[in-house]
């Protein structure tokens, strides 16, 4: 284990749907609160929001909330990237990047979830590397389950703590 790479991971998972919709799905509020968030607001470098069906761009900043936390559990970061069809990447988790791509491989759409610049503390290592990592495995998950089947796995009650839905 001493040459892990504890900066980054990266998880992929497959979903029979067309990439621009699986895109949209992570460029809007409407599409982002249907597998990921309780809420998911995005603004505009003015600071205005967006309307939930307008997709987002380079340089929005966002406002994000999950079911089975509180309203103290806020992430706010930036778009730094949103090409309008297979490629997405924000800020995330203080320092942390992720890129988001939506490719085509042996006749299957693959999502792929990059998150990396982890610090490599021990406290970072756990939070950031550990528990990111298996947050996105479970909404990777969420977002085919969504897509494929219409079930969405998420926990909702805040009541039930500790879960891995939420």
């Amino acid at each position: 284990m001493e040459n892990y790479d504890w900066s980054k991971f990266m998880r992929r998972i497959n979903i029979k749907v067309p990439i621009q919709e699986i895109y949209d799905y992570w460029t809007t509020q409407e599409g982002m609160e249907k597998w990921f968030l309780r809420l998911g607001e995005f603004s505009n470098v003015e600071d205005l929001l967006k309307d939930r069906n307008t997709p987002i761009q380079k340089n929005d900043n966002y406002k994000w909330m999950w079911h089975g936390y509180s309203d103290e559990l806020v992430e706010t970061g930036r778009i730094l990237e949103a090409n309008g069809h297979d490629l997405l990447q924000f800020t995330f988790a203080g320092e942390c990047i992720v890129t988001v791509k939506i490719y085509s491989e042996i006749d299957e759409t693959i999502v792929e979830v990059i998150q990396e610049n982890i610090p490599t503390d021990e406290n970072s290592k756990v939070q950031y590397h550990l528990g990111c990592s298996n947050g996105w495995i479970f909404y990777l998950a969420n977002l085919k389950s969504i897509l494929e089947g219409g079930i969405d796995l998420r926990n909702k009650k805040m009541e039930l703590i500790k879960m891995i839905n939420s």
